[in-house]
């Protein structure tokens, strides 16, 4: 699922938390949101096996929620919200899409890493793939569940967290083309530090704007060694 969607969920999952410090109201919605970001701070250095703790987290929540019921501050609720945004991401990302480039292919076999258990976790596939039109629903759906929650600024936040929701769903499936025309002309370092999916070869068939530059350059050599040759 795409980042917007895990944001509006830890924000959701935080509105009953929030009803433990109602003067905190936003702190504890906004913790909650945060918490939801965080796992996919990871996305360019081990994707889902860094900061995805699927097992961890989800205990942790089982430890700060009561915990947050029973001390009532501010910072044992934002705590308790932030965990449990945290831990709805990781295991919700084992119902999208793998780690593919292309992941609507469904060639991956990898969604979340299980620590605890030491192996990958299939990808379900109920959502097909981060930025899949079910994805955008999703994010609908949580948007406007909080809205009658939220205080007007949180609103702002809300709403601008869809907007990003929607133009990414606009132009997700376009983004692997421009992926495998800016990679080639990146310096060796730099390429060879990317993650896999970035390195995925294009599809048999596709020709990306890489694979015509190419073709035209090679093309013109080829003339000018003919031109020489006579």
């Amino acid at each position: 699922m795409m980042l917007p969607t895990h944001a509006l969920a830890g924000a959701a999952i935080a509105v009953p938390l929030a009803a433990l410090a109602p003067e905190a109201a936003p702190v504890v919605l906004a913790a909650g949101l945060l918490g939801g970001i965080v796992p996919d701070l990871d996305l360019y250095v081990g994707h889902r096996r860094t900061l995805h703790f699927p097992v961890y987290y989800s205990l942790a929540a089982v430890i700060a929620v009561p915990s947050a019921f029973i001390l009532g501050t501010v910072a044992s609720v934002a705590l308790a919200s932030a965990i449990v945004g945290a831990a709805a991401h990781s295991v919700a990302d084992v119902f999208g899409g793998g780690l593919e480039l292309r992941p609507w292919q469904a060639t991956a076999d990898r969604a979340v890493y299980d620590h605890f258990n030491g192996r990958w976790i299939a990808p379900r596939r109920w959502v097909r793939y981060d930025g899949a039109p079910e994805d955008l629903l999703l994010s609908a759906t949580l948007a406007a569940g909080l809205w009658s929650f939220v205080a007007a600024d949180m609103r702002l936040v809300v709403a601008g967290t869809l907007a990003v929701a929607a133009v990414y769903t606009v132009v997700r499936r376009v983004l692997p083309n421009v992926v495998e025309v800016v990679v080639p002309a990146l310096p060796a370092g730099v390429v060879s530090s990317l993650p896999a999916r970035y390195r995925e070869p294009a599809p048999t068939g596709s020709a990306t704007g890489a694979d015509v530059v190419r073709r035209e350059r090679d093309a013109s050599q080829s003339a000018r060694a003919t031109r020489d040759g006579r």
